[in-house]
């Protein structure tokens, strides 16, 4: 902003940026990034049967999904029962690798076979069944 003096010269004065709109709106994004990540990271809903023997995963292994709508996914990424097969084949190196399935509590037993037999046709046999450790187990 320019001033004139009496004098007829002009003054420049010292610019100096107002902070508070800034930190307003950082604040403000900062809050809805930590109410979106919670959501962003969640998933595959999938309530898995409870068991008493439940053992604790140790290692990151390749996990197949069957939500409650019977949807496939091979880890988080949608995939038909009809190429299950050839994407294992692609994925995996050694035939003696462990896949683990997890399955919502609503799904069939056949629906749950079909998945099994792909993944037998693809060459693994180690097929593990996630579950979680019932009210019991947890104390």
């Amino acid at each position: 902003m320019a001033f004139t003096s009496p004098q007829g010269k002009t003054q420049t004065s010292l610019a100096e940026i107002n902070v508070v709109p800034l930190v307003d709106v950082v604040l403000v994004l900062l809050i809805i990034f930590m109410l979106t990540a919670p959501i962003i990271q969640s998933g595959i809903e999938i309530n898995v049967p409870k068991t008493k023997t439940v053992k604790e995963l140790t290692q990151e292994r390749l996990v197949i999904q069957i939500n409650r709508e019977q949807k496939l996914f091979l880890g988080s990424d949608p995939i038909n029962i009809n190429e299950l097969e050839a994407k294992l084949k692609a994925k995996i190196k050694d035939p003696h690798q462990t896949i683990y399935l997890r399955a919502d509590e609503e799904v069939p037993w056949g629906t749950i076979a079909k998945v099994m037999d792909h993944v037998r046709l693809a060459g693994v046999e180690n097929i593990n069944c996630v579950t979680q450790p019932t009210e019991a187990q947890k104390k």
